[in-house]
């Protein structure tokens, strides 16, 4: 497994933008496929994103599309989620997560590593 650690949440006004970060430990990044979740207060967790381990796929929700950009760097082995046009409903505590292997997974059993979170307060 391998240890996550969000950064980059904040307050931001509505229509603004936001990078999150995601640093990893160990030298098997590059086996990861990595995705991007948050929770707001009274709701379960959502997927947000996801992107294959080479970096040259991702997939996100419909809500987000268009908006919001996942990327990876894995000699630095960090993943990222830049956010635009942010809007009140974005308003979460954001995870990263680590799922072995192949493929865009989007379900919060198939990934086997979590971060800590990072809040993102979106404010009107």
């Amino acid at each position: 497994q391998v240890q996550l650690v969000e950064s980059g949440g904040g307050l931001v006004q509505a229509g603004g933008s936001l990078r999150l970060s995601c640093g990893a430990s160990g030298r098997t990044f590059s086996s990861y496929a990595m995705g991007w979740f948050r929770q707001a207060p009274g709701k379960e967790r959502e997927w947000v994103a996801t992107i294959d381990r080479s970096g040259t796929m991702t997939y996100y929700r419909d809500s987000v599309k268009g908006r919001f950009t996942i990327s990876r760097d894995n000699a630095k082995n960090t993943v990222y989620l830049q956010m635009n046009s942010l809007n009140t409903e974005d308003t979460a505590v954001y995870y990263c997560a680590a799922a072995w292997g192949a493929g865009l997974p989007v379900t919060t059993r198939t990934f086997g590593s979590w971060g800590q979170g990072t809040q993102v307060t979106v404010s009107s």
